[in-house]
């Protein structure tokens, strides 16, 4: 019974370390988000320069600029609110992602706003200006993300918050509606895919030429946000193959690093 004791034990053991090695590669990306002056201060300057943006827009005058009532659209997650302690409980605890643990995470409402989130959207709203969060957590975390979002201080309502319904990821539907009455000024997000469909499940290669091909949008209409823990970016490393083992997903990580 002892030897079987310590059998029972030694796999218990490895299939623990072996899980923790599995999310030990978010470590540094969820410690730079939540700890980094770098972050911080990345994250208030894109707010800057959203507000620069609007401040330019506002004083266009004319029938093109004024056809319609301006709106800004945001993302939720990592663009104005911070997941970080959720991605921190699975890393040192040894979990992965499933979108059990994650609705547990949004149903506790307990997400705070970064930095100059708030301030921003609420001075866009003082101006006259529409706030649309269009996010794709999914509608089974409405009540508890428009908690969220209300409680922080952001202008949120049952009218300009948008969450995913279905398996359809695009945002371009919800964006459509945005734009049947409103001119977009601003879009913020920290994934491409928040910017338009043509960025949308792009191959790791062509997401970087898009980049290029629309450089002159990023810091005027397009304002990116930092997010090194989780995203399309990361999925476009794996070919969108959510279904690759572990190791499998490591090794290509691994083959994407460009040493000397």
């Amino acid at each position: 019974m002892r030897i079987i004791s310590c059998l029972l034990t030694l796999v218990l053991l490895t299939s623990c370390a072996t899980t923790k090695e599995n999310v030990d590669y978010q470590e540094a990306g969820t410690l730079w988000l939540q700890s980094s002056a770098e972050a911080k201060a990345l994250i208030i300057q894109s707010f800057n320069i959203a507000r620069l943006r609007l401040d330019q827009d506002l004083r266009k005058k004319g029938r093109k600029y004024n056809k319609k009532k301006r709106a800004i659209v945001v993302d939720a997650d990592e663009t104005i609110v911070d997941n970080s302690p959720y991605q921190a409980k699975n890393i040192l605890i040894g979990r992965e992602y499933t979108s059990d643990n994650w609705a547990e995470w949004i149903d506790l409402a307990d997400a705070k706003a970064l930095p100059g989130s708030v301030e921003f959207l609420k001075y866009a709203k003082s101006k006259g200006v529409e706030v649309f969060f269009i996010t794709n957590r999914k509608m089974r975390g409405y009540d508890a993300t428009l908690k969220n979002l209300k409680a922080l201080g952001f202008p949120v309502t049952t009218k300009n918050l948008f969450l995913r319904e279905g398996n359809n990821h695009s945002k371009e539907t919800r964006r459509q509606k945005v734009l049947k009455d409103h001119r977009i000024v601003l879009l913020m997000g920290d994934a491409l895919g928040d910017f338009g469909p043509f960025f949308e499940t792009k191959s790791f290669e062509k997401r970087s030429k898009l980049v290029d091909q629309y450089k002159h949008e990023f810091g005027k209409r397009f304002i990116v946000l930092p997010n090194p823990m989780y995203g399309e970016w990361l999925g476009s490393v794996y070919k969108y193959d959510y279904s690759l083992s572990n190791d499998e997903k490591r090794e290509i990580r691994r083959s994407k690093l460009k040493p000397y």
